[in-house]
This record gives C-alpha cells, sequence and structure tokens, in this order.
C-alpha cells in the first residue's frame, strides 16, 4: 500500500458546505415550492463562482427553477437596511482568529458602480454622484472598512452609500461596525476623497491616528504654497471655509525623485495629512501604499461578482455583498485549513488555493449536484 506524503486541507464539497451555512446562517429569504431558500443560494454562489448573471446560471444547470422563479424570490427582499445589516454580520461572521479583540490598521475607501439612464424614485436615493467615469457621473456606491493585516486582509463591514451621506455619517457607520469586535484602530487610512474640513476635524475629536493625502488646492496659497524645496519636512495648516468654520492638522511634505521612471525627472511631491503619526517622515510614503490593499479587495470582489442589469440597488447590494463575503470566506479557509502553525507568522499555502480555485470548487461541486445542460432541442413545429 502506498501512502502519500501529501495532507488532505479541503475538497470541493466541503468548500460548497462552508459557503452555504454562513448564507444560511446569516441571511432569511421567503421561498415556497420548488425554489427553497438552500436551492436559491446555490444558485446565487453558482453565478458567484462563474462571475454569471442569474438569467445564464439558471440556462446552464439541470433541475433548478427558471430565472423568473429566482427572480421572483430575490424581488421579496425589499428592507435595504435590514440586508445592510445581515451583509455586515456575515462578513464579520468569517475572518481569521486573532483579528477579534485586536488593535488594527484600518482602511475606508468607496468602491464605484456605473449607474447609466434615468433614476426611477426608488433607485434616485441610492445614486452617488462623482467625476466622469465611463461615461457617466452616476453610481451606486460601496462604502467599506478593510483590515490591512499579513494573510488576514477581510473586508469587515460594507454601506450602501445613500445621496444624502456625508463623509462623516459614512465613517461614523464603519467604524462603529467595530465595536461588536472589541477592535481598536491602530492607524487608518483614508482616501483623498475624503480630505475635508469635516471629517478631519471629526477624526481629531474622536482622536483616531489618521493619514490621508491632502488634495494640492490653490495657485499660490493653499496645500500649493507647501510643494517646494528638496527635503521632505513637517509644517502645520489651517483650512478656512467661514467665519467659525476652521480646522488646523499637521501636513506632511514627502519629496520622492523620480529618476527617470516614466521619462520623467526632478522632485514629485506628495502632501498627508497626518494625526498622532509618528511615522518617519520618509517612511509616511511607503506606509501609505498599504492602503490600496483595499483596491486589491474590490479587484477580488470583482471576479466574483454576480452580473446584472437590474437597477434595483437592494438586489444590487446584495450581490455586492454576496461577493465580498467569498473573498472574506477564501481568506478565512486560507488561514484555517490551507496553512500550519510555525513560530511567528503562520505557513500560508496561498498558491495552492488561490480564489479562482476556491471558485472553482464552488462551480463544480454545484454542476456535481445539478448536472450541466450538454443539448439542446428545437422546438417541434
Amino acid at each position: 500500500m502506498i501512502v502519500s506524503s501529501s495532507e488532505l486541507a479541503i475538497t470541493a464539497s466541503e468548500t460548497l458546505d462552508e459557503v452555504i451555512e454562513c448564507l444560511v446562517e446569516n441571511f432569511s429569504i421567503e421561498t415556497q415550492g420548488v425554489c427553497d431558500q438552500q436551492t436559491l443560494f446555490e444558485i446565487l454562489i453558482h453565478a458567484a463562482s462563474n462571475g454569471d448573471s442569474i438569467e445564464n446560471t439558471a440556462k446552464l444547470l439541470k433541475n433548478v427553477p427558471t430565472a423568473n422563479d429566482i427572480r421572483y424570490h430575490l424581488n421579496k427582499i425589499n428592507n435595504f437596511e435590514e440586508l445592510e445589516t445581515q451583509i455586515n454580520q456575515a462578513l464579520k461572521s468569517r475572518i481569521p482568529l486573532g483579528l477579534k479583540k485586536g488593535c488594527l490598521k484600518i482602511a475606508i475607501d468607496l468602491n464605484l458602480i456605473c449607474y447609466y439612464g434615468q433614476p426611477t424614485l426608488e433607485e434616485l436615493p441610492y445614486i452617488y454622484r462623482s467625476q466622469a467615469k465611463s461615461g457617466t457621473c452616476s453610481f451606486y456606491a460601496y462604502a467599506t472598512l478593510y483590515v490591512i493585516s499579513k494573510n488576514k486582509r477581510v473586508t469587515l463591514a460594507v454601506r450602501g452609500v445613500r445621496r444624502l451621506d456625508t463623509s462623516v455619517a459614512i465613517i461614523t457607520y464603519l467604524l462603529a461596525e467595530l465595536d461588536s469586535l472589541k477592535i481598536n484602530v491602530k492607524k487608518l487610512y483614508l482616501d483623498r476623497g475624503f480630505f475635508n474640513t469635516p471629517v478631519i476635524r471629526w477624526l481629531q475629536a474622536l482622536d483616531i491616528p489618521f493619514l490621508m493625502p491632502a488634495i494640492k488646492t490653490g495657485k499660490q496659497g493653499g496645500i500649493k504654497q507647501f510643494l517646494k524645496g528638496r527635503k521632505s519636512y513637517k509644517t502645520t495648516y489651517t483650512i478656512t471655509r467661514a467665519k467659525d468654520d476652521s480646522v488646523t492638522f499637521d501636513l506632511g511634505i514627502i519629496c520622492k525623485y523620480r529618476k527617470g521612471k516614466r521619462k520623467k525627472c526632478g522632485v514629485q511631491y506628495f502632501a498627508y495629512v497626518t494625526y498622532k503619526i509618528n511615522t518617519n517622515l520618509e517612511y509616511i510614503y511607503q506606509d501609505y501604499r498599504k492602503r490600496f490593499g483595499i483596491e486589491t479587495s474590490y479587484r477580488l470582489k470583482n471576479i466574483c461578482r454576480i452580473r446584472t442589469n437590474n437597477k434595483n440597488p437592494i438586489l444590487r447590494l446584495l450581490f455586492v455583498g454576496i461577493s465580498f463575503l467569498l473573498v472574506n470566506i477564501w481568506v478565512n479557509l486560507l488561514w484555517l485549513r490551507i496553512s500550519r502553525k510555525r513560530k511567528g507568522n503562520r505557513l500560508i499555502y496561498r498558491t495552492l488555493f488561490a480564489l479562482k480555485q476556491m471558485l472553482s470548487f464552488l462551480s463544480q461541486a454545484l454542476q456535481r449536484k445539478y448536472q450541466v445542460v450538454e443539448s439542446i432541442y428545437i422546438p417541434s413545429g
């Protein structure tokens, strides 16, 4: 008898069971007839694992409800706030050990999905206006709270941005999601889109260390007046919007030499708003680059996002929430099943179980259960 030296870590069916268990624990959808809740979840998982639509998934698999039946049950989800709460519960239920009750580096950013056409009265409260991108200024926006920690990079909360949401309201909502996990913010990384007086004043009041790029405004004064010299330095700056409406903050000016990169030479300046950041000036630029991990989470999310032409903001939120959840489950499975304990950092075999491998496992398990359509018939007559 030949004994393999390899150790079985996880199978396709176990992967599917883990995802189904998470959805059943945290979501509740009213169903009836042949389209029970588990079947509905399995169809959603198959569509997500292939980056496909519900319509096409119903055509590919045998013995599943029609696309109309599936949409009928999904349309029963009509409470945006309740769905948002369920998504955030699910996200926090599948995170690696060691994150809870910790002091972590956190990033907050907005992920924009293009919206085309004239919004209806039901859609209008969830349309976010921003700079033109891909031929539109209208978007569905999702603010996310992301952990920057080696081998534990997960999304802890998602907020579907409302039209009337302010930057302060978005940050407050997301930071409140940390309370249930008893997580403290070691350092908060924000995108330049949050650079405004209310946000800076609010974070200073909360006494949260943060790092954020400053928008280089002004011709003579403003931030641009500090972009000079050949050495990095620290200074302070005060933004005044109106009488009795101002905020003073620390400003780090970083000088980087292009050295012929992209066929450019000379000094390139970066300005960062800092609060309680004791990092060396030369390191601030490298430290802030860690925030771009949240951009990676958006690219991973897009790999497993269900495609749809439906503009229903609740349905859109569900599909985005499932995609972020699948990424969290993948990171958690890597930590729990595809790793070994060792002194220092845990050894993660990431190359053995990439996200696309997990999605392939989910697709294979469901295709074995339902079978794939292998022939097409033209109606007689």
